[in-house]
């Protein structure tokens, strides 16, 4: 039998259903080893997409153009580098650090002329938050699940099982199961949003497949909810999020061996995400510091 959930503008995507306890039908990446699992085509409805950020080359005449745009709701640092030139003025070799500020469009980053040869090969990475930003959160951070329930810390520093990046190397992972909500550890705003993946495993087809909420702290600081679950996600762009506020269910989608939660704050340092060093409020609000194979209470 194939079930197929229709919307509009949508992309299917291949999945395996069952009916639970209740006979409601449930889907999955993967089989659940019930005789009652069937292959499923669901169609998923993409919004627009949450983040764009674009850099192209616009020529008026013999000058080629840089052009970079951005509809971020925060800072966003672009790097450039020029990997093939036969431009005057845009040399190969170079490399560009490029501010857009929320919103900026149109954005010139260089221009050269060209004759008769114009080939132009450029790369780019971007990485969001202002590179001023400074790491000033008021109070430790909640624990990203229910007050009163405790879950144990599967990867946190020093332990760098897969934290090898500079974007992970302070990331905390929680054991918790899948469809376990998940509380805002501090307030802010929604800047990035995705939601519509069923997918994990721990394949590098996986590496852009997870679910995630990143959200704007007052300080310029994000911080990213990773690995949530296909569907559940209850904030939007653009949303402030209040600290505790439920944002969604943990999940397994992404790069993942298992369910949990990875949960990171980073700041933009030349344009690159880095990660930085949090710590959660714990009895009667005193700090207290994530630790590989340690169960953390939520308070």
């Amino acid at each position: 039998m194939t079930l197929l959930l229709t919307a509009a503008a949508a992309q299917a995507q291949s999945a395996y259903a069952h009916r639970d306890a209740n006979g409601q039908w449930v889907f999955t990446d993967r089989p659940d080893g019930t005789n009652g699992t069937t292959r499923a085509s669901i169609a998923l409805e993409h919004e627009p997409a949450a983040m764009q950020l674009s850099l192209t080359r616009v020529d008026h005449d013999d000058v080629a153009q840089l052009v970079a745009s951005s509809n971020c709701l925060c800072v966003a640092t672009m790097g450039v580098t020029i990997e093939q030139s036969e431009l005057e003025g845009i040399p190969a070799g170079a490399k560009y650090l490029v501010r857009l500020e929320p919103g900026e469009h149109d954005k010139v980053v260089r221009e050269g002329r060209h004759g008769g040869h114009s080939a132009l090969r450029f790369s780019w990475r971007v990485a969001l938050g202002s590179p001023d930003a400074v790491h000033q959160p008021p109070r430790p951070y909640r624990a990203p699940f229910a007050v009163g329930s405790t879950y144990t810390v599967t990867q946190a520093y020093p332990v760098r099982i897969t934290h090898v990046t500079p974007d992970t190397e302070y990331a905390i992972d929680f054991a918790l199961p899948d469809g376990t909500p998940v509380y805002a550890a501090r307030e802010g705003v929604a800047i990035n949003v995705q939601h519509d993946s069923f997918r994990g495993g721990a394949l590098p087809a996986m590496l852009d497949q997870a679910n995630v909420v990143e959200i704007l702290h007052d300080d310029g600081t994000i911080a990213v909810y990773a690995h949530l679950q296909w569907d559940s996600i209850r904030v939007r762009i653009g949303q402030r999020v209040r600290l505790g506020e439920y944002i969604a269910n943990s999940g397994n989608t992404g790069f993942t061996t298992g369910p949990h939660l990875h949960f990171a704050v980073w700041r933009n340092v030349a344009g690159k995400d880095v990660s930085i060093p949090v710590q959660f409020a714990g009895l009667g609000g005193a700090p207290v510091s994530a630790a590989t194979s340690t169960p953390l209470t939520a308070y």
